[in-house]
């Protein structure tokens, strides 16, 4: 009688932020506006963007389209946290609720996992303005949907 092979193990929480850390670096329009993780926890990631005048609209304030743009990414390297190395996330939804002006020096975004299922990834996540004194306002929220990639080209992992 021959033995199974030992089960594969699991990512340690180490390799899960080596991962997050290293697919967020090769993305480069979270390089193009600054964006930085903070922190990766399993389901979880939190992302900083310094705001500065080149991400505002016409009246000074952090652009809607840049603020999704930050959650969007949150929300999915938090589904990317739950997911092998073999399999991608990709956005197909989210909605976006801008609550305040982002203003003051930093972004801050919060991406959750709210389920996790094996081609469907729901995640939520908010958005604090980061003021000089380092009090933090709400400033937008959002709710996504992502679809699990597996064997396609150029996207997984």
């Amino acid at each position: 009688m021959t033995s199974a092979p030992p089960p594969a193990a699991s990512p340690t929480p180490v390799d899960v932020d080596a991962r997050i850390r290293s697919r967020f670096a090769a993305q480069p329009a979270m390089a193009l506006i600054g964006a930085e993780v903070v922190r990766v926890a399993d389901g979880e990631v939190d992302l900083a963007l310094p705001i500065r005048p080149a991400l505002t609209q016409q009246h000074g304030l952090l652009h809607g389209g840049v603020t999704g743009m930050v959650l969007d990414s949150a929300c999915g390297f938090a589904a990317l946290t739950r997911m092998p190395p073999d399999a991608g996330v990709l956005t197909v939804e989210y909605k976006l609720n801008l609550l305040a002006a982002g203003t003051g020096r930093l972004l801050r975004a919060l991406g959750k996992v709210r389920k996790s299922g094996r081609s469907i990834v729901v995640a939520e996540g908010e958005a604090f303005a980061v003021g000089d004194d380092g009090g933090e306002r709400l400033v937008a929220t959002m709710t996504a949907t992502l679809m699990v990639v597996r064997d396609r080209p150029g996207v997984r992992d």
